[in-house]
């Protein structure tokens, strides 16, 4: 099954190279069963893939690289909110283990959800992770999934500062909380909060700028579990104020942030949220958000 996968998966990325385009409408139709409207895009989906494919996306890879990015926060007075680094290196081989902290968060630049948690560096073994990290450098994101602008990346290692939750957010979540900031041009518009994040499941919950929130707007499933209404985060509107720096003059952007204790913390920028697929908000919030966002005239 797995080299059937990976033979689907080497094809997929031979054509989205040439025409991510074809790549995209094949993944829509089959997830939605409809065909994808590039022409009049509507929907919060239609809008991403519209930006993705036929829009000028060359901030997108800098914004998405895990390093580059830091620059760029850095750049609009935030740096205080940018976790501790560590190390940035070419290849696994170069890595200090001896200069990193006896805990940290080690992962590719390129990448997504490939992160390795290290509570206590006595206990790994440094060559098997050096072997995982050049597996994973390895790898061309984007292409299959007709996002090219994750494989235009340089893929790198970086090392940042474990975060450990707050005593508060401990009470409501096993995992740090995420705060998924969406802005269209500029503007936070909703917050897709998520808990207890294991690999297979999360629990999620939308709230707008008002800390109000919406479980009408998403479709729950085994992945996506419904939460339950927690505290608005101390300093809510500070972090409002940080996605909306961030977010500058992009069409759309979900910011995420964490809150310790009200220290904010930047997490990432992403463009293409399920490559622009997302089957886990409602039609109708996918309607009501794409009307919000207002495209570039092209």
């Amino acid at each position: 099954m797995g080299m059937i996968r990976n033979m689907i998966k080497g094809i997929a990325s031979a054509i989205g190279r040439r025409n991510p385009e074809l790549i995209v409408r094949i993944r829509y139709w089959m997830r939605f069963h409809k065909r994808l409207d590039l022409d009049n895009p509507r929907t919060l989906n239609e809008k991403i893939q519209y930006l993705s494919l036929r829009t000028d996306t060359a901030q997108w890879t800098r914004l998405t690289d895990k390093y580059q990015v830091r620059e760029y926060v850095a750049s609009c007075g935030l740096e205080h909110i940018l976790n501790r680094l560590y190390g940035v290196w070419d290849n696994a081989g170069d890595i200090d283990f001896n200069s990193l902290p006896d805990s940290f968060v080690i992962k590719a630049t390129h990448g997504s959800g490939d992160s390795i948690i290290v509570t206590d560096k006595s206990a790994v073994n440094e060559d098997e992770m050096r072997r995982t990290l050049d597996a994973t450098l390895s790898q061309t994101y984007g292409l299959s999934e007709g996002n090219p602008h994750y494989s235009r990346i340089v893929p790198r290692i970086i090392a940042e500062e474990l975060l450990v939750n707050d005593e508060v957010s401990a009470v409501y979540s096993s995992s740090l909380i995420d705060y998924k900031i969406w802005c269209f041009n500029g503007r936070p518009a909703y917050i897709w909060a998520c808990t207890g994040r294991t690999k297979t499941s999360a629990r999620v919950m939308t709230y707008d700028t008002q800390w109000n929130a919406h479980p009408e707007y998403s479709v729950f499933n085994d992945h996506y579990r419904r939460d339950g209404i927690i505290p608005k985060p101390e300093r809510l509107e500070e972090m409002l104020s940080v996605a909306s720096r961030l977010a500058g003059t992009f069409p759309v952007v979900r910011v995420d942030l964490y809150n310790l204790a009200g220290r904010i913390v930047f997490g990432e920028m992403t463009f293409t949220s399920l490559g622009g697929l997302m089957n886990f908000h409602t039609d109708e919030f996918l309607l009501q958000a794409g009307s919000e966002i207002v495209l570039p005239d092209c």
